[in-house]
């Protein structure tokens, strides 16, 4: 079990970004959330398989057609024991 956590900036809120994260999520069995941040980027906050969850971050490092990247820190953390993902709720919205 491998987690990691992501700060995206770029065009991702209002994009469907989020939304993209969790499905992609879901289809390569990672657990964790995705939320947007004060200032337009997204935390992703993920683990799994190391494998599985090289090829999820290596899909929201690219986006999708709606959604622009344009910087993808990662930083590996101890794991938590996610059950699931989600798509967190920001308290300033």
């Amino acid at each position: 079990m491998q987690r990691v956590r992501v700060l995206v900036d770029g065009r991702v809120q209002g994009v469907g970004y989020r939304h993209f994260v969790y499905q992609q999520a879901n289809y390569h069995q990672i657990n964790g959330y995705v939320k947007n941040m004060q200032g337009g980027g997204v935390e992703i906050d993920a683990e799994g398989d190391p494998q599985m969850l090289d090829k999820f971050l290596h899909i929201c490092s690219t986006g999708y057609s709606m959604a622009r990247v344009d910087t993808f820190y990662r930083q590996q953390v101890v794991p938590y024991g996610f059950t699931r993902f989600r798509i967190m709720h920001s308290e300033y919205l």
